[in-house]
């Protein structure tokens, strides 16, 4: 009887490891990267980037910076230290967590359209329109994400290469709508020129896919990158001219959201959980919605006081006096959310 417990309790120890090993290697399968690209745990030690470039990192810094110059000239910028501090803390964050080998740059812009762009180089702008249009930390991040992605790809200077374009001054990456082609941009009080700003589809897909791994490997809820794209497309189906005039024609398409969940499914291995949303986010979101109504109250206040014109009646050349045209006028607690698997 002894001997038939003991082979029982040894056929026990071969077969629950052996039921194990197989359950762990048929999850292994889905998720081991076919190459170092997908291999999350090897960012930062990839040559993502590489490729025929004729701009050192030296040079397209250098481009970022007189382009940034530019942009700080005519853009209003947010100057709330506890916002400003919060949103480069973000974005830093996610940086540290991607295989970008350029320092970044990260400032708001005090404008409600829903906007954000980076610069060759690592100068990087986030509207604050974005921002209050993020209902978690997750997605503010996700949009941040795909950005410092097109940075670390190096998009800009290796598309102008290609294409044989030396100035290099009107090549702004904007989320969302990198082939949109030719035009000018202008929101929040200044005018980018794009001469040439036509980014492959593959190029933006390929934001998405990098990104997607810098929002995952930072600690984020990876779905929330796919929330943000149908929040965008649902508001310009509802109220167009929501997004930017750059993205309008060219909303996040479905082909494109299909692929980011096929790579969550496939290359992204779960996590017990994800951080979705943080207290402190949505009291920064507070605070900059107060700081915008203060913007644009004292913007209004500044509209009303200027010189206006009154044009005369038609077929009367006289103009009425002060006192003739009186009449005339209207009058928690603060830890994460955490989210299970």
């Amino acid at each position: 009887m002894k001997s038939w417990r003991r082979f029982l309790l040894l056929a026990l120890t071969l077969t629950v490891p052996v039921s194990l090993w197989a359950e762990k290697s048929d999850d292994n399968a889905k998720r081991d990267p076919k190459n170092k690209k997908e291999d999350v745990e090897a960012i930062g030690d990839r040559e993502i980037g590489k490729g025929m470039n004729f701009y050192s990192l030296e040079k397209e810094i250098g481009l970022g910076k007189r382009l940034a110059q530019d942009v700080e000239r005519h853009a209003k910028m947010v100057d709330d230290p506890v916002i400003a501090e919060y949103v480069n803390r973000v974005g830093q964050n996610l940086v540290r967590n991607s295989d970008a080998k350029v320092p970044f740059t990260i400032k708001l812009i005090d404008s409600q359209e829903v906007n954000a762009f980076a610069l060759p180089g690592g100068f990087f702008y986030v509207n604050a329109g974005l921002f209050m249009r993020a209902e978690s930390e997750a997605e503010l991040a996700g949009v941040m994400a795909h950005e410092i992605a097109h940075v670390a790809a190096r998009h800009g200077t290796k598309q102008a290469t290609k294409s044989q374009v030396m100035q290099l001054a009107t090549i702004p990456l904007i989320f969302m709508g990198g082939w949109t082609g030719y035009g000018i941009y202008q929101a929040a009080g200044f005018a980018i020129p794009l001469t040439f700003l036509r980014f492959s589809r593959k190029a933006e897909s390929e934001a998405d896919f990098l990104g997607l791994q810098y929002l995952y490997k930072a600690g984020y809820d990876p779905t929330a990158f796919i929330d943000f794209f149908e929040k965008m497309k649902s508001d310009e189906k509802r109220k167009p001219g929501t997004m930017s005039k750059l993205f309008r024609s060219h909303p996040p398409h479905g082909s494109r959201i299909k692929k980011v969940q096929a790579t969550i499914n496939e290359l992204l291995p779960n996590k017990p959980e994800y951080v979705v949303s943080t207290s402190e986010f949505l009291d920064v979101k507070r605070q900059l919605g107060s700081s915008l109504a203060r913007s644009k109250g004292k913007q209004d206040e500044e509209d009303s006081n200027r010189p206006t014109l009154r044009r005369a009646p038609s077929g009367d050349a006289t103009i009425p006096t002060d006192a003739e045209g009186a009449g005339d006028e209207e009058k928690d607690d603060g830890r994460p959310t955490l989210k299970r698997r």
